[in-house]
């Protein structure tokens, strides 16, 4: 069966005064239907920008995007059209992505009054039953964004992205800005919403304990790069490129005795703009050697594993021996 959304070689660069910035460069992955795929990195790795660029949210540089097996790589302002139906994003903020003047109810109608294919009474009954399966109660009809908390603000940029049917969800951080105890909510929400109407997630995230919990497949950016990808369990159990080692050293972890070595990120961050060629990881990665200066390129490792390291090897021997003197 042929993937959902299959991205070949994607670019997107910004003209600055210095050069061309490489948000987003050479990215390639497929996503099947019904699955959900985790993008972390720090900020500034050009995690949104890739989402917002399938989305056509923004012009991609170069590349080629395939959803549903056609090529959208470069839509027509129909067929742009069209796609709004299929592909809807979740925004991180839950309150500056809302308008407000616009009450809980007028928001979600919004997209339905667009498509202008609805009565005014479907428009309603769609509303309630959105209303209803996100889990805001009908008294909120007549509400207005400031008037809410930050789940329900939430719940309502769920509700817009579901009004039309889609089939594919960008979520960008859409629970980063909640407590804890809502985190925990939402997404479970959003995992219900999955199974129930077999929808595909790309879920972006720096948080690596929150997409281990909703994601299939995990891919680690750095840099506009892809530098790891793998299915989620996989990911975890073993970690080869040295910067997804150092995210996942950051984890807390829930118990009040327990240890884990912190792996320290030192040096400057390298400048997105006009790259060298060669690890973009390579200023702030212990294990450097000459050879990381040359280009570097995203190698299956392990069956489904992939890693752009041309010492992950090394490096994953090194440490299996630190630990077996231990």
């Amino acid at each position: 069966m042929a993937p959902l959304l299959e991205v070949q070689n994607l670019k997107k660069y910004f003209k600055t005064n210095r050069g061309m910035l490489h948000a987003v460069d050479d990215v390639s992955f497929t996503l099947d239907a019904g699955k959900t795929l985790g993008v972390v990195g720090e900020s500034g790795c050009g995690k949104s920008t890739l989402g917002r660029t399938i989305l056509h949210l923004i012009d991609s540089t170069d590349g080629k995007i395939l959803f549903d097996g056609r090529d959208i790589s470069n839509p027509t302002r129909r067929e742009l059209s069209r796609l709004r139906q299929d592909m809807q994003i979740i925004f991180q903020d839950p309150y500056s992505s809302l308008n407000p003047r616009m009450s809980v109810s007028e928001t979600i109608m919004e997209p339905l009054k667009l498509r202008k294919k609805f009565s005014n009474q479907e428009i309603a009954e769609r509303t309630k039953a959105l209303m209803d399966t996100v889990g805001l109660a009908e008294r909120f009809w007549n509400t207005y964004p400031h008037e809410l908390d930050g789940g329900r603000r939430q719940r309502i940029g769920i509700a817009r992205a579901l009004a039309l049917g889609p089939k594919f969800i960008v979520c960008d951080e859409p629970v980063s800005a909640l407590d804890v105890s809502i985190q925990a909510q939402i997404l479970n929400l959003m995992l219900d919403l999955q199974e129930q109407r077999n929808l595909t997630y790309i879920f972006i995230t720096h948080d690596l304990s929150v997409v281990k919990y909703i994601s299939d497949e995990i891919m680690v950016m750095y840099l506009g790069q892809v530098v790891e990808k793998a299915p989620s369990h996989e990911l975890f159990r073993s970690t080869l490129h040295p910067y997804s080692k150092a995210l996942l050293s950051a984890i807390p972890i829930p118990k009040v005795d327990a240890q884990r070595e912190l792996i320290p990120m030192k040096g400057e961050v390298t400048s997105p703009i006009n790259p060298k060629p060669g690890c973009r990881f390579s200023a702030r990665c212990p294990y450097v050697q000459d050879k990381c200066h040359e280009p570097q390129v995203l190698e299956e490792i392990m069956p489904n594993h992939f890693v752009s390291c041309c010492r992950c090897r090394e490096i994953n021997e090194i440490t299996e021996s630190v630990k077996g003197r231990n």
